[in-house]
């Protein structure tokens, strides 16, 4: 049986979402309609942001970032898949797949964590007001910042190296339109069990740590937002029945 990986590597074949050709008109110009939208409305909000001096805050300073995140996980997936439903060539090439995989894991990856950094930020906003500036500095924010790219690396690089210790001996259809680790690990011939732990653990965790810093810093912003509305309505309801 033959095999292959990184030092023998045939292209890959993308089927897509149908065969119909009809069908591949209709989604290939919703996707480009759709990927102009994304193109355009972050690179304007990234503009913007940086040309209003008065936008040059934490909260905006993060905003620019998701635009920058959103922008390039869908320019990583979505220029491929227009190629794959407006022309015959439905391959990608070992090493495109595989970057594919990597990018798209990084930025989705590092815009957990970076939303994490926003729900703090608000946190602090709302139930630290006084001490907003002195937390929320800019180089604390750079610090966020770096944290969540260097944790989407990580668990990218992790990603990688799972997948690259992987021998293909089966087809190289890969029945979906974009390249992702479910759909590899079906066509190898390794056994990918501990592979399937290792990618499920790391992105299991970037997701639980995501949720969690997101709830607890909303659950506090809702704790404080309606303890001082029950101090508002204890305050008018004394003053109403003082006079």
């Amino acid at each position: 049986m033959n095999t292959w990986n990184y030092t023998n590597k045939p292209d890959f074949i993308l089927m897509g979402l149908t065969d119909s050709k009809e069908i591949q008109l209709v989604l290939s110009v919703l996707f480009l309609l759709i990927y102009l939208v994304t193109v355009l409305g972050n690179i304007g909000m990234m503009l913007i942001i940086r040309l209003d001096v008065q936008l040059h805050t934490p909260m905006y300073f993060f905003l620019t970032h998701l635009s920058f995140l959103d922008l390039s996980y869908s320019t990583v997936i979505t220029p491929k898949t227009l190629e794959n439903l407006l022309t015959s060539n439905k391959s990608i090439s070992f090493i495109g797949c595989f970057t594919q995989i990597y990018f798209f894991v990084l930025f989705a990856a590092t815009e957990c964590f970076l939303l994490s950094s926003m729900a703090y930020d608000r946190y602090v906003a709302i139930c630290n007001p006084l001490h907003y500036s002195f937390v929320m500095s800019s180089r604390f924010c750079s610090a966020l910042l770096t944290v969540s790219y260097v944790l989407g690396a990580v668990d990218s690089t992790v990603n990688m190296i799972c997948m690259g210790t992987l021998d293909f001996c089966k087809s190289n259809v890969i029945h979906d339109f974009f390249c992702d680790a479910p759909p590899l690990t079906a066509l190898s011939c390794s056994n990918t069990h501990d592979i399937e732990i290792t990618i499920f653990v790391f992105a299991g965790s970037t997701l639980l740590l995501s949720l969690i810093t997101i709830s607890v810093s909303y659950v506090s912003i809702l704790s404080t937002i309606f303890f001082h509305i029950s101090v508002f309505f204890i305050f008018v309801n004394e003053q109403f029945k003082s006079n």
